[in-house]
C-alpha cells in the first residue's frame, strides 16, 4: 500500500503539470487573435516568442541550482508563481495591443515554466523511487490532458469571439487557486544536495558534460523538443496561414494534436514495461516524423490536420522517456537531469525566432521540415536512451534514512513542453 502522504503528493504534481498544460495551450490557442490583434508580421511573432524562450532559459539554468540548494518545493511555488504572473502579464499586454508587454508577459512565463522544470521532476522521480512504478509519463500526461482541456476553451473562446485579455486573466485567476491547493501537500527537502551546488558534477566528481552517452541523450531531447515546441509556438498559425483553416479549426487541430500527446503519454508505461525506453523513442521519432511529412508536403487540409495526430503521438514520449533515462544513466541525477532539460530548451530558445525567420520567407510549411530534419535524427540516436527506466523494473525497497535527498529527473514537457 502507498503511504497516503504518498499519494497526496502524487497527485499534487498532477495538479501542478496539469495547470502548466492549461496555461501553455490558452497562449497557444489564442495567438492568431493575439496577433492580429498586436497587427505583426510571422517574423515580429518570431522575436515576441523570443521573450518565452529567453525567458525559459534563464529559468532552466538556476533550476538545477536552486533545486540542490533550496529543494524542491520553494522552487515549485516560485516558478508557478512567474507562470501566473506571466499570464497576467500577457493578459495586460493583449488588451493595451502592446507587443513589448505581451513579450515581457512570455518571458516571465517562460521564466516560471524553466525555473519549475527541473524541480517538478525531480520530485516526481522521488515518488517514482519510493513507489517502484513509473510516474513521470502519466504525469507529462497530466500536462498534455491540460493542454487539452486548455485548447478545448480556447476554441470555444476564439470561436465565441471572447476576449483574449479575459480569457487569459480568467486562466490566472484558476491557476493561482489550483496552486494554492496543490502546494501543501508537496515535501520540503526533496533535492537538496550538500555537493555540488552548481548541479555541473556527478556524485564521483566528473563532469557530466563529458558523458558522451548522456550528450547523446542530450541530442535526443533537443530534437523532441523541438518537435514539440514547434507545434506549441507555431500550430495554430500553421493550420490558419499554411492550410487555408479558419482560426477556430486551427486552435481544433491544436487540441488533436494535444490529445495525441495525452493518449501518448498516458500509455507510454505499458510500451516502456515491454519493449524498454530505446524502442519507444524510436517508435515516437518515425511517428512524428511521418506526422511532419504529411503537414508539410500535403496540399490536402484535411491530410495535414489528421497527421497531426501522428506528430503529437511522436512527440508525445520522446521528451519524458529521454529525461528519465538521463536520470538513470549514472550518480548524480539532479545535475544530469539539469544538464539533459537545459539542452533540451536550447530547441526553446532557437526555436521560435528561428522558425519565425524561416516562416517569413518561406512559409511556415517550409520552415516546419528543420523540425522534420532533427525528429528523423532521434531514429538513429535511440539507442542511447538505454533499456526500460529503473522505475518499471519492480518494487523498490524503502530507502534507509540519508543526510540528503538528490532525487532527480525529467520532465515535458516541456516540457512540454511540455
Amino acid at each position: 500500500m502507498t503511504d497516503p502522504a504518498v499519494r497526496r503528493r502524487r497527485r499534487a504534481l498532477y495538479v501542478f503539470f496539469f495547470l502548466n498544460g492549461i496555461a501553455m495551450s490558452s497562449w497557444i490557442t489564442r495567438t492568431p487573435d493575439i496577433r492580429d490583434g498586436l497587427g505583426v508580421s510571422i517574423g515580429q511573432m518570431g522575436l515576441i516568442l523570443f521573450g518565452l524562450s529567453v525567458g525559459s532559459m534563464a529559468g532552466i539554468l538556476c533550476s538545477g541550482r536552486l533545486v540542490s540548494r533550496c529543494g524542491t518545493r520553494p522552487v515549485i511555488a516560485v516558478g508557478t508563481v512567474l507562470i501566473i504572473a506571466g499570464v497576467f502579464v500577457m493578459a495586460a499586454g493583449s488588451a493595451a495591443s502592446s507587443a513589448p508587454l505581451v513579450a515581457a508577459g512570455l518571458g516571465v512565463f517562460g521564466a516560471g515554466m524553466g525555473g519549475g522544470e527541473v524541480a517538478v521532476n525531480v520530485d516526481g522521480a522521488d515518488v517514482e523511487h519510493i513507489t517502484g512504478t513509473a510516474v513521470l509519463p502519466a504525469l507529462h500526461g497530466c500536462f498534455s490532458l491540460g493542454t487539452v482541456v486548455g485548447g478545448l476553451l480556447g476554441m470555444a473562446a476564439t470561436a465565441g469571439a471572447f476576449p483574449a485579455h479575459w480569457h487569459l486573466s480568467a486562466v490566472g485567476a484558476v491557476a493561482t487557486a489550483m496552486m494554492v491547493h496543490a502546494l501543501r501537500a508537496i515535501p520540503a527537502g526533496t533535492g537538496i544536495s550538500s555537493g555540488d551546488p552548481g548541479g555541473a558534477a556527478a556524485e564521483g566528481g566528473a563532469p557530466v558534460w563529458k558523458d558522451r552517452r548522456l550528450l547523446l541523450i542530450g541530442a535526443i531531447v533537443l530534437a523532441m523538443a523541438l518537435a514539440e515546441g514547434a507545434a506549441n509556438d507555431w500550430l495554430p498559425l500553421l493550420m490558419v496561414d499554411g492550410h487555408g483553416l479558419d482560426p477556430a479549426l486551427g486552435s481544433l487541430v491544436f487540441v488533436g494534436f494535444a490529445a495525441a500527446m495525452t493518449l501518448g503519454r498516458f500509455s507510454g508505461s505499458f510500451f516502456i514495461a515491454r519493449h524498454g525506453r530505446a524502442a519507444v523513442v524510436r517508435a515516437s521519432a518515425v511517428s512524428g516524423a511521418v506526422g511532419l511529412v504529411l503537414v508539410v508536403f500535403s496540399d490536402n487540409a484535411v491530410v495535414a490536420a489528421a497527421a497531426v495526430l501522428f506528430w503529437g503521438l511522436g512527440a508525445s514520449l520522446g521528451f519524458p522517456v529521454a529525461l528519465s533515462a538521463a536520470g538513470d544513466s549514472g550518480p548524480g541525477k539532479t545535475a544530469r537531469v539539469g544538464l539533459v532539460a537545459t539542452i533540451g530548451y536550447v530547441a526553446f530558445l532557437v526555436g521560435p525566432p528561428a522558425l519565425g525567420f524561416l516562416g517569413d520567407h518561406y512559409g511556415l510549411r517550409a520552415a516546419m521540415a528543420v523540425v522534420l530534419v532533427f525528429v528523423a535524427s532521434a531514429v538513429l540516436l535511440a539507442p542511447a536512451a538505454g533499456a526500460r527506466t529503473s522505475a518499471t523494473a519492480g518494487p523498490v525497497l524503502p530507502r534507509p534514512p540519508e543526510p540528503t535527498a538528490t532525487s532527480a529527473k525529467h520532465p515535458s514537457d516541456t516540457g512540454d513542453h511540455r
